[in-house]
């Protein structure tokens, strides 16, 4: 009798289960080292052999070309080279083949988890990657994407662990501004106390408080929670106060906020509200371009978690409260002006990169030009300017435009967009 062919069984992972349907898996060359350990953290990086190398090479090209087909053809291949996984899948994506995008990045996770060193945990929380190491970067992007993928399919308490883990990679640096989407998660995923518990613990050290989605969404998740009927009268209470007292805070610090949410809960504000100096359209106006990108992002995403009537009350019966205390010449709403002008002077790079991603379009719409006319890697979408190469590639024979490859992504978003080069080119034609 002919022997059967040994099968092999996949290996047994946490972020994804491999499927049948997916390529015989080999070692593609990817691997992950230990740099250090102290003070009870973990450093890692993921490593590239030299056939990745090439294979990375390769990829870079073919991102180059434009061709989409020429990364199908890469991972024929190399069929577990996860940016090439990470590209095609958002090729698929913007092409409404989702089913298809999701599968990709699923196996751009299972070939990064095969590549964990055996001490890299996922839940301890004291495990670090630096986003500033290319290699590191795609388990970062691979992530997100799969966060994101759980999210639109109703999995919003898988996609807050995601979110957490993430986070948890680099909690300081935050690369890819999670702080800026874990409210919104928990609000989904209904875990209020989650959200309170992080606002309380970080706040003192990372001022939660001076982002507008925190500003916003921790007061509407004691206001959440005190309308759980399962909690004792007191706590209710007690969750219900600290909904309104901050509240009014983050209405007196964000008034810009305002207007736009009523607006996307289509709910007419009185008319003294709206033509209020405090809240009217001057708010929204006035606000430094940073911030407004801020309050763009977080509206685009989270508008839909106000639309109770019961929220809706609350908040109205708290901008009332916030009118008399401007009219009355409160000076906390004239320290939160000065604050206004000073702390958003400009957005850093991993909000900008957390916007690229998110593709919230009144966000996107909102970001500078020198951020759209610039070269964004769908694979690597802003890279650190403090990147740590561990190799470089090499030198090629003939020059190689280095076209916006997120050009048509920006475009799909804002049928208004140019690139500068564009602009530049017509504005010299016409003249």
């Amino acid at each position: 009798r002919p022997r059967q062919r040994q099968r092999v069984y996949p290996k047994c992972t946490w972020l994804t289960t491999p499927k049948s349907t997916w390529p015989r898996y080999t070692k593609p060359g990817l691997s992950m080292r230990l740099l250090e350990s102290k003070k009870g953290l973990s450093s890692f990086a993921f490593e590239h052999s030299e056939e990745y190398q090439q294979t990375q090479h390769k990829f870079l090209a073919a991102v180059e070309s434009m061709e989409p087909n020429n990364i199908v053809v890469l991972l024929q291949t190399s069929p577990y080279h996860v940016d090439s996984l990470l590209q095609l899948s958002d090729a698929c994506r913007f092409q409404e083949d989702q089913e298809m995008a999701r599968d990709l990045v699923e196996r751009a996770l299972y070939s990064m988890e095969c590549a964990f060193h055996p001490l890299f945990s996922l839940t301890s929380g004291t495990c670090r990657l630096d986003y500033r190491r290319p290699e590191n970067r795609s388990f970062y992007l691979a992530l997100y994407k799969q966060m994101s993928f759980l999210e639109k399919r109703g999995c919003p308490r898988t996609a807050l662990e995601f979110c957490k883990l993430i986070l948890s990679l680099e909690p300081d640096e935050d690369p890819l501004c999670m702080l800026l989407l874990i409210d919104h998660l928990a609000l989904r995923a209904r875990n209020y106390e989650y959200l309170i518990r992080l606002f309380q613990e970080w706040e003192a050290h990372r001022n939660l408080s001076q982002l507008p989605n925190f500003a916003f969404s921790v007061p509407l998740a004691y206001f959440l929670l005190s309308q759980q009927a399962d909690l004792p009268e007191q706590e209710l209470s007690s969750a219900r106060e600290q909904a309104s007292v901050l509240i009014r805070q983050a209405l007196t610090m964000f008034p810009g906020v305002l207007l736009p949410l009523l607006e996307y809960c289509s709910v007419r504000p009185d008319a003294s509200v709206a033509t209020h100096r405090f809240f009217g359209p001057e708010a929204e106006i006035s606000q430094p371009p940073a911030l407004s990108q801020l309050v763009s992002l977080y509206l685009g995403r989270s508008h839909f978690l106000w639309k109770e009537p019961a929220t809706v009350s609350w908040l109205e019966e708290n901008v009332r409260e916030v009118l008399q205390a401007v009219d009355s010449g409160d000076p906390a709403v004239g320290a939160c002006e000065s604050r206004r002008k000073v702390l958003y002077q400009r957005a850093p790079r991993n909000i900008h990169r957390h916007v690229v991603l998110s593709e919230v379009k009144e966000a996107v719409a909102a970001l500078p030009p020198d951020v759209t006319t610039q070269s964004v890697m769908g694979f690597d979408p802003l890279p650190p300017l403090d990147t740590i190469y561990s190799y470089v590639r090499p030198e090629r024979l003939s020059p190689v435009s280095h076209g916006n490859t997120i050009a048509l992504f920006f475009r799909s978003l804002l049928p208004n967009y140019t690139m500068e080069g564009e602009r530049l080119e017509d504005g010299g034609a016409g003249g």
